[in-house]
C-alpha cells in the first residue's frame, strides 16, 4: 500500500484531512519499521515493538513490525548493554520509527553518531515512509531536516536544542503534524504508538491494545 493511503487513513479520529481512505487490514497491513543502532535507549524501541506487535495480533495482522538497522544487519549493543540481533537493514516501509538513545554522550554510541552519518540523513530526508521521533530520536529527523518549521516535541533534555534547530516545540506527550508524528522522553513511546494504532487501525483496535496491556494513556496528544 502507498504511504499517502495510509496518510489519509483514519481522518475522523485524527482530524487531519478531509477524506476517510480505507485503514490498514490484513490484506493490506500497516508496514512499520523500527530503527535500530548501538546506543539506542531500551525502551523507546520495546514500547513499539510491544504496543504495535499486540495490535497486529488483535487485528489478524493489519500491523507488520520489524526491527531494521541503519547499516548492515547484526547484533546492537542498547543503552543499557542489551543486545539485540537485528536480521536485516532499513527498506521501504509505510512507517519508520526512530527511537533516541545516547543524546547525553556526544562521543559515544548513540544518535549523535547517526546524526554524524550524512549518507544516512539524506536516505532518511528523501524516504517516503511517515517518519516517527521518540524520545531524542527526533533529534535525528531534525539533523534531517524533517522537523525545521514543523510542529515537534521530544525528550525535555533535548527541546532546547530541537527549537534552536528550527522545530516549533510544542509540550505535549505526542505531537501529530499530519506527515510527521513525534513524541517526549523514553516512556512517551507507549503513547506514540498507541497513537499510532488510533490513527491508522481506528480508537477501538487502540482501546483492545490497552486493555490487554493494562495500561492506560497520559498526556496530550498535539494535533495539527
Amino acid at each position: 500500500m502507498q504511504r499517502r493511503t495510509f496518510l489519509r487513513a483514519s481522518a475522523v479520529s485524527a482530524g487531519l484531512v478531509g477524506v476517510t481512505a480505507p485503514a490498514a487490514s490484513a490484506a493490506t497491513p500497516l508496514r512499520v519499521q523500527i530503527l535500530m543502532f548501538d546506543g539506542v535507549e531500551e525502551q523507546d524501541f520495546v514500547a513499539p515493538v510491544e504496543v504495535l506487535g499486540l495490535a497486529g495480533k488483535l487485528t489478524g495482522g493489519a500491523v507488520v513490525t520489524s526491527l531494521v538497522s541503519a547499516g548492515r544487519p547484526g547484533p546492537v549493543k542498547c543503552t543499557y548493554d542489551t543486545v539485540v540481533e537485528v536480521p536485516r537493514t532499513w527498506s521501504p516501509c509505510d512507517i519508520l520509527v526512530v527511537p533516541g538513545g545516547g543524546y547525553t554522550d556526544r562521543n559515544g554510541p548513540g544518535v549523535h553518531r547517526l546524526n554524524a552519518d550524512q549518507g544516512f540523513l539524506r536516505r532518511l530526508t528523501a524516504s517516503r515512509a511517515l517518519p516517527v521521533g521518540i524520545c531524542t530520536g527526533t533529534m535525528v529527523l531534525s539533523a534531517a531536516g524533517l522537523t525545521k518549521g514543523r510542529n515537534a516535541t521530544t525528550h525535555n533534555g533535548a527541546k532546547a536544542d530541537l527549537a534552536a534547530q528550527g522545530a516549533k516545540v510544542i509540550d505535549a506527550r505526542v505531537v501529530d503534524d499530519g506527515d510527521l508524528i513525534t513524541g517526549g522522553g523514553i516512556t512517551a513511546g507507549l503513547e506514540v504508538s498507541l497513537w499510532l494504532v488510533e490513527r491508522f487501525l481506528g480508537a477501538k483496535a487502540a482501546r483492545r491494545t490497552e486493555v490487554v496491556l493494562e495500561y492506560e494513556r497520559r498526556g496530550t496528544v498535539w494535533r495539527a
